[in-house]
């Protein structure tokens, strides 16, 4: 089995704090793929991003990640049972699961061994239903400028490998279901700029550059955006996701 690549537990108070919520427009789509919405399986669900929006749709969310650090961070709602476990062995019924969905980890997790997994566990009529999301944008200009320099010049180096399965939109990785085309949105936010520096200080990158290097490389890219976003002004922010859904 793949080891468990740890990237987040040291920052998983960051981590749930300034992750981007997902568009209600791609869960309203998940949910009307399926014909029953009993149980939904959100593997590595780090702190519970997608797992509390699936809350409103399906009676109960199980929400698991191989990282007990991550999940103790996650958002409290009555209908999510937040479990530490493999992406590989879950603690589920087999046949039990109407949605199992993989928000920007697929790329961490041992494939065939989830796939086998994910096989189990989903009921008849269930769905997969993976997504990611790259660099995001701010202005077409100075601020997406700076940004894209900071993340390929100066932490580029410090992307893990898998990264480059983010930067194609999961093109190329295998998901062996019969694949079901859903439209869904962007992904928005509207954030000042100390939440989307927030956001850059949980990307991996930044985690191992900052580890490495005892200095957080995000405080430079803040003086470099200071004249470029008025401090209190929130903007908005927008990546592309990319889903893969099959049954």
């Amino acid at each position: 089995m793949k080891a468990f690549a740890d990237h987040f537990s040291t920052i998983s108070a960051e981590y749930a704090a300034y992750r981007p919520r997902y568009p209600e427009g791609l869960f309203t789509a998940l949910a009307g793929a399926v014909s029953r919405r009993t149980l939904g399986w959100d593997c590595a669900t780090g702190t519970g991003q997608a797992a509390v929006q699936l809350a409103r749709w399906f009676d109960r969310v199980v929400a698991s990640d191989a990282s007990a650090s991550q999940v103790r961070q996650g958002e409290g709602r009555e209908s999510v049972w937040y479990i530490a476990a493999t992406a590989e062995r879950v603690p589920l019924r087999a046949g039990s699961a109407d949605l199992i969905t993989v928000a920007q980890a697929l790329h961490w997790i041992q494939l065939d061994q989830f796939y086998a997994e994910a096989r189990r566990v989903l009921a008849p009529g269930g769905l997969v239903a993976v997504w990611t999301y790259g660099r995001h944008w701010v202005d077409g200009g100075p601020i997406d400028q700076h940004v894209g320099h900071f993340y390929e010049q100066v932490v580029g180096p410090y992307w893990p490998p898998e990264r480059r399965w983010v930067e194609a939109g999961y093109a190329g990785l295998p998901f062996p279901f019969e694949k079901v085309p859903l439209t869904i949105p962007p992904m928005t936010e509207e954030w000042t700029l100390a939440q989307m520096l927030g956001y850059i200080s949980t990307w991996s990158a930044v985690v191992r550059y900052t580890r490495e290097n005892r200095v957080n490389p995000v405080l430079a890219l803040a003086e470099r955006l200071g004249p470029h976003w008025e401090a209190d002004r929130p903007r908005r922010i927008e990546w592309t996701l990319t889903l893969l859904a099959g049954r």
